[in-house]
Parts: structure tokens; sequence; C-alpha cells
């Protein structure tokens, strides 16, 4: 019954998933954590496999469990370690485990061997992320430990990119480097893993090495930029998120008229205050008080005053705004466009981080082309 929805191009998606492959010349796992960014794992995920994505990522069980209830067939892989209490729901999903702990590693063999079954594996090493992975001085140790054991096959070899979207640094040949070092440890003790992969998003797009037999994109799937140094629409990428609402309620006020929480905001001069029943605890930043604009009438309109919990306001000067009319918080109305990339811009952080916090209040619809259901 809410005005206000979150539309998803699946056309968008598919563009991007076959943009991305194109550019790697390798296979592609579509990184769907987080509910795709905030975009519909499920949905999302059949529209990239469609485009031709090999694998999806997650960085949960229970995001994978969701993907296979879906009856979504395609390989998984799960992009950190749970639980050791969790591999039994792992298995159960069917999931390709990343793996770089030796407790985690010895408990998955011992579960796998009791179920009679055969588990690939991918081997994360730590090559200056810095998160998870095998450090350096254990990649002998535990790639001896995953070549070694009853019920495990060591499938894929893996790194992750700290800073393959700041260009201008050298941290990610440095990574490369020390990946290779892994790479050869691992030959060494005579694995040939079938895939091997670093790249993410900026990988993918700026650092040919990276790219090995799969790329891993998550934020471009959705056609959202790494950071502004790797702007998506000049990589041919196509934003896949609108978030849109309707006039719910308008006025006109005379100039001084002070408006919403802590009055900080009067109107300029006589003119049109338009309500938008959208909020914070939409996602919509309280932090765009003062900095953020709408779409309304074919053109950019200014937040007026505190952005709250339910509902906005939007100054609209002499445009007299009538109940039901579109507003664009993100996404194109007629010539303008508002991206994320504004939002993240005005804000001081990132793409990932404003798509992720929609809450699922919002309802998702979906443009471009339903791809059939797996299973």
């Amino acid at each position: 019954m809410r005005p206000t929805v979150v539309r998803v191009d699946l056309a968008a998606v598919r563009h991007n998933v076959r943009t991305l492959a194109a550019t790697a010349g390798t296979e592609v796992c579509a990184v769907v954590k987080a509910d795709a960014y905030g975009h519909g794992a499920v949905e999302v995920g059949r529209a990239a496999l469609e485009a031709g994505a090999s694998w999806l990522g997650v960085a949960l069980v229970e995001e994978g469990a969701t993907l296979r209830r879906a009856g979504i067939d395609a390989p998984i892989l799960l992009l950190s370690e749970p639980p050791v209490a969790g591999i039994g729901a792992l298995l159960d999903a069917r999931l390709t485990p990343v793996v770089y702990q030796p407790p985690f590693l010895a408990a998955l063999d011992a579960a796998a061997a009791d179920r009679g079954e055969t588990v690939s594996v991918h081997v994360k090493a730590d090559t200056g992320m810095g998160r998870v992975g095998v450090p350096p001085r254990a990649w002998t140790d535990l790639l001896r430990q995953a070549a070694g054991a009853r019920s495990l096959v060591v499938d894929g070899l893996m790194t992750h990119l700290a800073c393959a979207d700041e260009p201008e640094r050298d941290v990610t040949g440095d990574q490369l480097a020390g990946f290779e070092r892994f790479l050869a440890a691992a030959r060494g003790l005579g694995l040939e893993p079938r895939w091997i992969h670093a790249a993410n998003t900026a990988g993918t797009l700026l650092h040919p090495a990276a790219r090995h037999d799969l790329v891993r994109p998550g934020i471009g799937v959705y056609g959202l930029s790494p950071a502004p140094a790797v702007d998506a629409a000049e990589h041919g990428l196509l934003p896949a998120l609108s978030l849109v609402s309707q006039v719910s309620f308008a006025k006109r006020v005379e100039a001084g008229t002070a408006v919403s929480y802590g009055h900080r905001w009067a109107a300029p001069t006589d003119g049109w205050v338009a309500t938008v029943p959208v909020g914070y605890a939409d996602g919509v930043p309280r932090r765009l008080t003062g900095h953020g604009e709408v779409l309304l009438g074919g053109a950019r309109r200014p937040i007026a005053g505190t952005v709250t919990m339910d509902q906005l306001l939007v100054w609209c000067g002499d445009l007299e705004p009538a109940v039901g009319d579109e507003v664009v918080l993100l996404g194109r109305q007629g010539d303008e466009q508002l991206r994320v990339e504004d939002w993240a811009r005005h804000l001081g952080t990132i793409t990932y981080e404003l798509t992720s916090q929609l809450t699922s209040r919002l309802p998702r619809t979906y443009v471009g082309g339903q791809p059939p259901a797996a299973g």
C-alpha cells in the first residue's frame, strides 16, 4: 500500500554481468551477499546466472540457504567461514566454503567424512587485506592440511584485494605478487585447483593481473561505483536501483517559515513545501539533512529541514506540487538523474553502505524482465 518503492532493473543487472565478464575474459562469481546489497538476492541471483555468471557469492550460510530454497542450483561460494556449529547447515545447503583456519578445516573434513561426502573448498590467503585468510607464515601448513584431508578437495585458491579501487597506490601489485607466492606453494604440494581468483569489482575493471580464472564482482553487478576513482558509468555499467515515492501532502508557506525537527531550515521566500512518505527508517540517511535533493517535476529540489523517521520535506519554490506527484530519491526523472554516488559524496561514505541499508520496510519491485525461476 506504500507509494514508496525500490525498483530494481534486472536488465541492468544482466547487462552489468555481461560487461564485467567481457572485461575480465573469465568466469564470473556474482556476489549477492547482504540481500544483493539491498537489491534482492534471489531475483538478482537468477538474473546474474541468466546473464552467464557461473557462481554466486554469499557471506552467510543463511544467505546461501535462502538461494537454495528459492530453487537456485548453481555453485554458491561461502566467502567466510561460519562457526563450526554451522557446518551441518553449510553441507545441507551444498555451499562451497572458503577455508583458512585449521580447526574449521578439520571439523569440516570430519563432518563430510561422517556423511560420506566429498566437499570442494577454496583456500583463502591473506596477502594484505588483514581481515581473514591464511597468514603467509601458515600458508604451507594450511595447504598441506587441506591437501591431506580425507573428504575435502581443494578446488580453488583465492585472496582479496584491499586497495584495488585506489589505482594510484602500489598495494594491489604487492598483494598480487604475494598471491603468486601462495600459488607457488600450492603447486609445490601438488595442488592444481580449477579456480584461481582475486578480483573484486575494482580488480576486475582496473587490474588485469588479478583476473585469473574467476572474478568476484559485487558492487559492479549493481552498476555502482566502488570508489570515486572508479566510476561505474565510465566502465559501461548501469545502475539497477531506483528509490521512488510520491507527494503525500503539499502546502504553501510564507518566507521564514521553519519546518521539521529542530527548525534547522526555513523557507527562503514564499513558496511550496511537499511532504514525501519516506525517511531514515527506510534507509534514507538522516545525514542528508541540509545536503540531499530529490527529483520532482523534472528538476532537482532540496530536502527542506531534518529527515525524519517516516517522512521528509521538499522545497518546491514556485512549483505547486500535487498529491501523487512522483518523487525520485535515486534514479532518473526526465533528463535528470540522482545517483547513489551523489549520496555517498554528500555523506563521505561508499555506495555499498547506502543500498545495503535500505530497509525491508521498502517493497522491492522488479522491471526489465523476470528471469525464469530456477529448479
